[in-house]
């Protein structure tokens, strides 16, 4: 019985230390199959305890009476299917008659308590049938994207959401983005997510980065155009337009609207043109938008301007030609100047990291949802990288991705280097690059010649 006892310690002492230090193995090995068994023993209790039933049937009270029966209990959503994942638990339930998804979403939190979960959220799929993903572990304190993930043309996956699912940048769904981040907060890490994960995929990159290039220069080799300074980018992005305009007349001549031309076969943008004739799709990166929108004289305000004006067009008039915007930044407010309440506008994306002011939060997300605003601005600082992502359905999830370093996108990069396409109306951009692909970073501390 002694060394029973002792076995039994030393496996609970495993146990605890795995679900200290291996969270994510403790749910595959232990954690999933007491969580089934906790949540279908609790499952009735819990619901109506969270006011999440509702009263039986009038015929099956008016039975109970007639056959001198117990009086029925209250019932609760039916559990059409319990899925466990590698992070959680996902229960589909079909909801009574006089429920709604809302309760299920406003009582998230009494569930996650008393199923002993880390995290609920819940979705509606269809009328009467709504999807509660549950998280057994904190999946954002050491972000591990899955092995295989769903992706698509045009659609990266570059962060894991707090409930498990993988977030996705999809620019066919939503084509032009706003991503914002103080100092420190992890921006620069989910842009080069971003651009390791399209590096692979037939398509143009276009990097505007005021910093003196410190940011995107290093991926030079995969990047069809770079600009490093305003008057550069000013160059760069009236290229675009132009660009833009003759992609048009290309899809103007392609349309071919007759009478017998089917409906399928009238192109209205890039992707309903045929493989061959179809121009390759551009992704343009601003990595530091305020600087392109500050300036100090009336020749800079010129071009701050011609800036701004072009970036608009692009935002408004970009996507059927297949050219996407990734504008980042530090701060984003009205302040900037004329135009850039109509760009955020435009902007269907919005991605924002630790941010220093609620002012910056609200330009984010103060069109879209008071509660993103609430959960960007909470953000801690010894959290990098962690973000909070929504659109303007109004819909948000917190985020983190994974962390990538310089030398790994310059890998990934450099890899990929034979699939950066020359575009006629950016070669003067096109990045001169010296020596071979795999040539090292230079290091950061000094030679012995030179010190």
């Amino acid at each position: 019985m002694t060394g029973f006892t002792v076995v039994l310690v030393l496996v609970a002492a495993a146990v605890g230390l795995l679900r200290w230090r291996r969270p994510a193995w403790y749910w595959l090995t232990f954690g999933v199959t007491l969580a089934v068994v906790r949540v279908l023993v609790r499952y009735g209790s819990v619901m109506d305890a969270c006011g999440l039933t509702v009263p039986p049937a009038r015929w099956r009270l008016a039975l109970a009476r007639a056959t001198n029966r117990p009086t029925p209990e209250s019932r609760a959503p039916r559990i059409l299917r319990l899925r466990p994942t590698r992070t959680g638990l996902v229960l589909r339930l079909k909801l009574r008659p006089g429920q709604d998804a809302f309760d299920i979403a406003a009582a998230s939190d009494r569930l996650r308590h008393s199923f002993s979960m880390y995290g609920v959220t819940s979705r509606e799929l269809r009328s009467g049938v709504v999807e509660v993903r549950m998280t057994g572990y904190d999946v954002l304190k050491r972000v591990q994207m899955p092995a295989e993930t769903d992706t698509r043309s045009m659609r990266v996956p570059v962060a894991l959401r707090q409930d498990g699912s993988v977030h996705y940048r999809d620019y066919r769904a939503i084509p032009h983005a706003l991503t914002l981040g103080a100092t420190e907060s992890g921006k620069s890490v989910y842009q080069r997510n971003l651009v390791a994960g399209l590096a692979p995929m037939d398509v143009a990159l276009v990097g505007i980065d005021c910093k003196q290039g410190v940011e995107l220069f290093p991926l030079a080799r995969r990047f069809s155009a770079l600009a490093d300074d305003p008057d550069t980018a000013a160059e760069v992005l009236d290229g675009l337009v132009v660009r833009m305009e003759r992609i048009y007349q290309l899809i103007r001549a392609q349309q071919r609207i007759t009478a017998d031309v089917p409906d399928a076969e009238i192109a209205a943008d890039i992707w309903d043109l045929p493989d061959h004739l179809r121009p390759v799709p551009v992704v343009v990166l601003v990595d530091e938008v305020a600087e392109l929108a500050l300036y100090a004289n009336k020749e800079e305000e010129k071009r701050r301007d011609r800036i701004i004006t072009a970036l608009v067009r692009l935002a408004q008039l970009g996507r059927a030609a297949g050219i996407y915007l990734e504008i980042c930044g530090q701060r984003f407010g009205s302040e900037l100047g004329k135009g850039i309440t109509m760009l955020r506008a435009q902007l269907t994306g919005r991605t924002a990291h630790r941010v220093n002011d609620e002012t910056s939060a609200n330009m984010a997300f103060g069109d879209i949802s008071p509660d993103a605003v609430l959960a960007a601005i909470q953000i801690p600082a010894e959290m990098r990288g962690l973000a909070i992502a929504g659109d303007s359905s109004g819909g948000w999830h917190r985020i983190r991705a994974p962390h990538t370093s310089l030398r790994q996108a310059v890998n990934i990069c450099n890899r990929h280097a034979d699939r950066t396409p020359d575009l006629p109306e950016l070669a003067p951009f096109r990045p001169a690059l010296s020596g071979p692909a795999d040539t090292p970073l230079p290091s950061a501390e000094p030679s012995a010649a030179t010190a």
